[in-house]
């Protein structure tokens, strides 16, 4: 029943988005507003790639950030909110699959949810006030250690992580815990797939168990910004609507393979996602201090 009332939700929430969506597309076509600079192809294929390995849990955002700089495919200014509205329809989808076809128990889905989504709406603000640097320093060591026991756990020098489908008791509320920071840092740029898949594996469940529950999750997160975005239009609107309608084919497909990849494979791919996390975190805590030791040099 708490999965059909999730699912429920879902749709409606999508469709409500889609609504709004596909209203402000078709008043700036009408308005000539589409951007005339941007490839509608290339954001096309750009999004089928990013969502595709959205699904397999490494993050279509960094993907689409990285591809855009480097290529120069849309401007800076818009690309937060490009970011925010592309991706929302193939989350929501992502997590409908997911919801659907990976048994995940009800209690700890909808419990992890709301944590994730109640750190997002109050924790946020208190996060923020936290140094963005430290906070990339213990996340990159803490998803290093994840990292390092998923390993020795693969090539059988350690037993770690499980088959568990839910948690209960402590575990539960230290879990819910866990995703209400998760959902907080997610608001400042701080990923939530890898923590959460980390989280799930440590505490025995099963790594397929974490699909449903952080796409879940980040598929109530995102429409609320991404309303917003679509109301000030500050995002690239044909950028937007070709990584939506590519993305959601990639993101299908990908779903079906997650479903198919046994679990000692499904392991090795959040060993892999989750020290690609880390670094990344290691890589803008040395950004961040390299910056303030060339601040200080300039002073001096």
């Amino acid at each position: 029943m708490l999965i059909k009332v999730i699912s429920g939700l879902l749709i409606l929430l999508i469709v409500c988005f889609s609504i709004v969506y596909i209203k402000d597309i078709l008043r700036a076509n009408k308005n000539n507003e589409l951007e005339q600079e941007t490839s509608f192809w290339k954001m096309g294929i750009l999004g089928f790639i990013a969502q595709f390995f959205d699904a397999l849990g490494i993050g279509s955002f960094n993907t689409i950030t990285a591809a855009s700089k480097s290529f120069k495919l849309t401007k800076d200014k818009t690309l937060p909110g490009t970011l925010m509205v592309s991706t929302t329809i193939a989350g929501a989808v992502i997590a409908l699959v997911f919801v659907t076809a990976i048994e995940v128990d009800p209690i700890t889905l909808v419990l992890m949810t709301i944590s994730s989504s109640l750190g997002a709406f109050i924790g946020a603000g208190i996060v923020s006030k936290m140094s963005e640097k430290w906070i990339q320093l213990l996340m990159g060591t803490a998803l290093a250690v994840v990292a390092f026991f998923i390993f020795i756990g693969q090539i059988n020098l350690m037993p770690i992580g499980g088959e568990a489908l839910g948690l209960t008791g402590w575990d539960l509320v230290i879990a819910s815990v866990v995703l209400f920071i998760l959902g907080a840092l997610m608001t400042i740029g701080v990923g939530l797939f890898a923590p959460c898949m980390a989280l799930v594996f440590t505490m025995g469940m099963s790594p397929a168990a974490a699909f449903p529950i952080m796409m879940t999750a980040c598929a109530f997160l995102q429409p609320s910004a991404g309303f917003k975005f679509i109301k000030e239009g500050v995002y690239d609107r044909k950028a937007s609507l070709a990584i939506t309608t590519f993305g959601i084919v990639g993101a299908l497909i990908a779903c079906f393979l997650v479903k198919s990849i046994p679990l000692v494979a499904l392991k090795w791919i959040l060993f892999v996602v989750v020290l690609y996390t880390s670094i990344r975190m290691f890589k803008s805590y040395a950004a961040h201090k390299e910056k303030a030791m060339s601040s200080l040099t300039k002073i001096a």
